[in-house]
């Protein structure tokens, strides 16, 4: 994504909720936006009102911005929509190479729940197979990065295959359909695509390469109003170590909030990883690699340096 494409976009972005961006020079916060996708522990924490329970005694409004998937939330935080969210890997490094105004607030491994499928009767059997077929994902998200490297393990460039940019709920029926031979995805959408479209899990992404997610919000916000970015991830953290202890509970929070069914959902919390932390130098430099196999890709503009931009809170 070039940069006069995303600052495109990202005036678009604005009209995604009706939302104002406020001045972030105010003193008091009055009102703070998250935005969350169909799984993870914001979801969980919209469930649980536990945002709003820490800051309803502040007189701190809480607002929920949905998001099929990451690249989209990215565009909206920098036009300061939105103020904090959870994405994977790869939307921070295409939003970082345009110029966004974001930092990283806190990282979360992920250890499954991704990965490539395919549909059962396909003839596909190995990574090295993919090569010359149509590839569903979505332009700018972890789906994206799991792509690049699933494709590097087998010895195969991104030249060697046909990328379909679609969104997960786009990308759905073109599998179903058979419009394409393999889907990228995430949880709930892998878990859907494996058990209600047909699908067979060609790899999984813990097979390929070690990913993680993060906790993003917007510059500005961090910079005036550090003290309450640190409470949100007080209260991320919180809820995501319930979250690793009651999974029958946690799937029916998702489920509840998404939409999405049960069983779908109880599959997507039976393997997922919750636990939140800070930002640690194993993980910059994961995300680091990630940065840079995307340069050399020619998928970003420009090298950037991912640790410019990692919040570190000076609360007490």
């Amino acid at each position: 994504m070039q940069r006069r494409d995303f600052l495109r976009l990202s005036a678009g972005a604005a009209a995604l909720t009706a939302l104002s961006p406020r001045g972030f020079a105010q003193s008091a916060v009055k009102e703070i936006r998250i935005g969350y996708q169909k799984n993870g522990v914001l979801v969980i924490t919209r469930q649980q009102a536990a945002l709003e329970k820490h800051f309803a005694p502040q007189g701190i409004e809480v607002k929920w911005v949905e998001f099929s998937s990451g690249p989209p939330m990215m565009e909206a935080m920098n036009v300061g929509s939105v103020d904090y969210g959870a994405v994977g890997d790869s939307p921070p490094v295409f939003a970082q190479a345009a110029g966004a105004a974001i930092v990283y607030a806190a990282g979360q491994p992920i250890t499954n729940g991704q990965g490539i499928l395919v549909p059962k009767d396909s003839s596909i059997r190995s990574i090295t197979e993919l090569k010359g077929k149509r590839i569903g994902f979505t332009k700018g998200s972890s789906a994206h990065n799991i792509v690049v490297q699933t494709l590097e393990k087998a010895g195969l460039t991104y030249a060697d295959i046909a990328p379909v940019y679609l969104t997960p709920p786009d990308a759905g029926p073109a599998f179903a359909n058979g419009s394409i031979e393999a889907w990228a995805i995430w949880d709930p959408y892998f878990a859907i695509g494996e058990t209600k479209q047909n699908g067979r899990i060609l790899i999984n992404a813990r097979e390929v390469t070690k990913t993680n997610s993060f906790y993003i919000a917007n510059r500005d916000f961090a910079k005036n109003h550090g003290p309450i970015l640190q409470q949100i991830v007080d209260v991320t953290t919180a809820t995501a170590t319930w979250a690793e202890q009651h999974r029958d509970e946690v799937a029916k929070s998702l489920a509840a909030v998404t939409g999405i069914p049960l069983d779908i959902q109880t599959i997507a919390a039976n393997r997922s990883a919750f636990a939140v932390g800070p930002v640690t130098d194993d993980i910059v430099a994961t995300q680091q690699g990630v940065a840079d196999r995307f340069y050399k890709l020619g998928l970003i503009p420009k090298p950037i340096v991912i640790r410019d931009i990692v919040w570190r809170s000076t609360a007490t």
